[in-house]
């Protein structure tokens, strides 16, 4: 068990005996994450030449945002014990309502706003059907998954929402240091791509949460609820609000998830966000956090994102078929929770 900071309600919650085992266990999981990571670089830097091209590199960034966003909500619950299945169905929503306000006429900026309003309350709603009406997490965040995705559908009529401008592609498409020349037959020619707008926000978020998880009471107090919820609560944390929070943080970042999924379209897609619930889980897991709440990390987690971002871009260009892409994705998840099965019986 973790031992947490004096003075924040959870000091003395868990006792100071064996806490090295964990903690080691958990650094050895992260480690061994990162040799993974650093291991498929490799090879598939070796299987093609154009694996570490800078357009490449920044296409991995560009993917594996998406995914890094959802992982880190879903961490954020899983800690508390939780899980969250709505997230994908949760992206398409938001995105969607936000394009349906930018072509309604609202300024982008208000209409992304609003996306962010709509996927911050599914997460809230989630929250409450778990603590108040005792619903089990996962039964929960299914009926969310149904009925967002359904919202979506309904909104839209099943149909895409296009000509949203390009001021609402800025986001998605944008990149920080790109450089193009002209060149002399007067066509532009890509230099350096840059680095994607979404990487950026991706890195910031990251940033943040690691720092509240780490350093603020209200991120001991989300690990205390996962590794010991009632003595939690009989050391004065709100367990219930703490709940509430960790899946409205899930449901915000979902629905930043999907603004930045459907800037890079131009388009609001009430289908997209199919399975990414999936690999978000995938990504928290592989990362080291514990499905049982209490442990994991947001720098794992990243490690997770890219793990599965590398392996999907790679394996296109190997020219794996993307059903192939899913079973290896499949047995790394089932092999990354037996993994933490063994480290939980440690």
């Amino acid at each position: 068990m973790r031992v947490f900071g004096a003075g924040d309600g959870t000091a003395g919650l868990f006792p100071r005996e064996g806490l090295g085992m964990p903690v080691k266990a958990d650094m050895l999981h992260r480690i061994s994450a990162l040799v993974t990571l650093i291991g498929l670089i490799v090879a598939f830097a070796f299987l093609n030449s154009a694996f570490l091209t800078p357009n490449n590199a920044m296409s991995v960034l560009l993917q594996t945002a998406v995914i890094g966003l959802l992982g880190i909500g879903l961490t954020v619950v899983i800690l508390t014990g939780g899980i969250d299945l709505s997230v994908g169905s949760v992206l398409a929503l938001s995105g969607t309502v936000a394009g349906l306000l930018v072509k309604a006429g609202l300024p982008v900026p208000l209409g992304m706003g609003g996306g962010l309003i709509v996927g911050t309350l599914c997460g809230m709603v989630n929250g409450l059907v778990i603590t108040r009406l005792r619903i089990a997490p996962f039964i929960a965040t299914l009926g969310m998954m149904m009925i967002a995705r359904g919202l979506a559908l309904q909104l839209t009529g099943a149909s895409p929402v296009s000509q949203l401008g390009q001021e609402f592609g800025l986001l998605g498409n944008g990149a920080l240091f790109r450089i193009v020349e002209t060149q002399a037959n007067g066509l532009p020619r890509m230099v350096f791509p840059g680095i994607p707008f979404p990487a950026i926000l991706l890195l910031a978020v990251a940033l943040f949460a690691a720092y509240v998880l780490k350093r603020r009471q209200f991120g001991r107090h989300i690990y205390a609820v996962g590794s010991n919820e009632e003595a939690a609560r009989l050391s004065g944390v709100n367990v219930e609000c703490t709940k509430l929070a960790a899946y409205a943080i899930s449901g915000f970042l979902a629905g930043l998830a999907g603004i930045v999924l459907m800037s890079r379209l131009v388009t609001a897609q009430p289908n997209e966000g199919v399975m990414y619930e999936l690999d978000a889980i995938a990504a928290a897991v592989i990362g080291g956090a514990s499905l049982m709440g209490g442990v994991g990390s947001i720098s794992g987690t990243m490690i997770g994102a890219f793990i599965i971002g590398i392996l999907r871009n790679g394996l296109n260009m190997a020219g794996v078929s993307a059903f192939i892409q899913q079973i290896v994705i499949g047995c790394v998840v089932i092999g990354a929770v037996y993994i933490d099965q063994l480290r939980n019986r440690r």
